[in-house]
């Protein structure tokens, strides 16, 4: 195998993909904010995967229709001995912003504990809004859990993680993997039938449907509360056909009602930092799970803005990830609790 394996064709100049308004200005603020970050981090030694033992196999069409939104990356260990659990990452950014090139982070933080990871592309709104993301995520569930073992991922110790939107889109990709919906693209991934072990929604928003539910708190900033109202405003618009099923779009309200699922749904393991107005979301999908019975954790983890996980050289960003992967270690054979450090 060669050691040296990293292709690395980028997307486009900045190595992300694009679509639409951004946002906003408070979109392109937060957007140049995470991709400048993300270029910084590659420049630091500690960043490059074979260091950590790691290789990167870039840009594969998990939907062969020449979209780049349709690609993902695979991170996976050097070393292997026999098939290693598989995870599908799924980058957060509102709906709208970022991709697989910035969240590099987040596919090398499992990668190097042994999992081989697919970090997925999807597309964005508000060019595409409801259902795109979630049908691409589903669509590259379906393709992970058929190619999985072409790239030494076992497709029965599957795991889905996302943060922010992504976390939203992997708890919905597990609602399909668990229900039977009218969805096409969700029938398939429910035939498709991955050995889904976890899923680990961080910062998750997991009921895009409702943001003003935040402005009644009082607690809430109104650059922020504008921004929670974009993701709303662009990723289901008012011109959506009215008898479009949401409820992929509002995981959080499916899971309160109670829905008996077709199949267990898996365990689940949410983080979020308590300075992050979607605390409250993470409060109730932990209610919610308890309440069906489903083996659940929340940590959460004092002064943590949104998405503080990110920054994997912050005490508390590592603690979560410790937390993250002891959790792992108790559902997903082959991984092993081990300190997180970067």
């Amino acid at each position: 195998m060669d050691r040296g394996l990293w292709h690395s064709r980028d997307m486009t100049t900045s190595g992300e993909h694009s679509s639409g308004l951004k946002g906003g200005f408070g979109g392109k603020f937060l957007e140049a904010f995470f991709s400048t970050a993300s270029r910084l981090g590659r420049l630091h030694p500690k960043s490059r995967p074979e260091r950590h033992g790691v290789e990167v196999i870039k840009d594969l069409p998990y939907w062969d229709d020449g979209d780049e939104a349709h690609l993902l990356d695979v991170w996976r260990p050097i070393d292997r001995e026999g098939p290693c659990p598989t995870l599908i990452y799924v980058h957060g950014g509102a709906f709208s912003i970022l991709s697989k090139e910035t969240h590099w982070i987040m596919a090398l933080a499992f990668a190097r504990r042994g999992f081989v990871v697919f970090n997925i592309n999807y597309r964005l709104a508000p060019e595409h809004p409801f259902p795109a993301a979630i049908e691409d995520a589903c669509t590259a569930g379906q393709w992970v859990t058929k190619h999985a073992a072409e790239y030494g991922g076992d497709p029965n110790r599957m795991v889905f993680a996302g943060e922010s939107a992504g976390g939203n889109l992997a708890t919905s990709m597990t609602l399909a993997c668990c229900y039977r919906r009218p969805e096409p693209w969700a029938q398939a991934l429910f035939d498709a039938n991955p050995g889904l072990l976890a899923t680990l929604p961080a910062c998750a928003v997991l009921e895009a449907g409702n943001m003003s539910r935040f402005a009644a708190s009082g607690k809430v900033s109104r650059f922020v509360l504008k921004r929670l109202a974009t993701i709303e405003e662009y990723y289901l618009p008012s011109t959506l056909p009215e008898d479009l099923d949401r409820t992929l779009a509002d995981p959080l309200v499916f899971l309160e009602e109670g829905h008996a699922p077709d199949r267990p749904l898996p365990p689940m393991c949410a983080i979020v930092g308590t300075r992050d107005p979607l605390l409250y979301d993470t409060r109730r999908l932990k209610a919610a799970l308890d309440q069906m019975g489903v083996p659940a954790e929340a940590h959460y983890y004092e002064g943590g803005l949104h998405a503080f996980h990110a920054f994997v050289f912050n005490a508390q960003a590592q603690a979560s990830w410790r937390d993250q992967f002891a959790f792992l270690a108790r559902h997903v054979p082959g991984v092993h609790a081990e300190p997180m450090s970067l």
